[in-house]
């Protein structure tokens, strides 16, 4: 990943580890403002997998602090590009 993620990059990033959670119809429909958790029905153990595919794609070290910036599409998509 590049040293800066735009925000239309991180935006495909977080719906590209939410594949396998929702279908590709789905998650182009989420909103940026619907919990991901409720919405797409994760439980802890989906939410570690989605958690992990992030930290693959970019880089970026999220720990379980972190958790609570990852609660909307919009959310993790401002975490992400201050994290870069």
């Amino acid at each position: 990943m590049p040293d800066t993620l735009s925000r239309a990059d991180a935006d495909s990033v977080v719906r590209a580890a939410l594949t396998g959670f929702a279908t590709t119809a789905e998650l182009a429909a989420l909103s940026d403002t619907e919990p991901l958790r409720g919405t797409l029905d994760l439980d802890s153990l989906d939410f570690l997998t989605f958690v992990e595919k992030l930290t693959k794609a970019t880089g970026v070290r999220i720990d379980e602090d972190d958790y609570a910036h990852l609660a909307t599409i919009g959310s993790c998509v401002e975490f992400l590009t201050a994290a870069q």
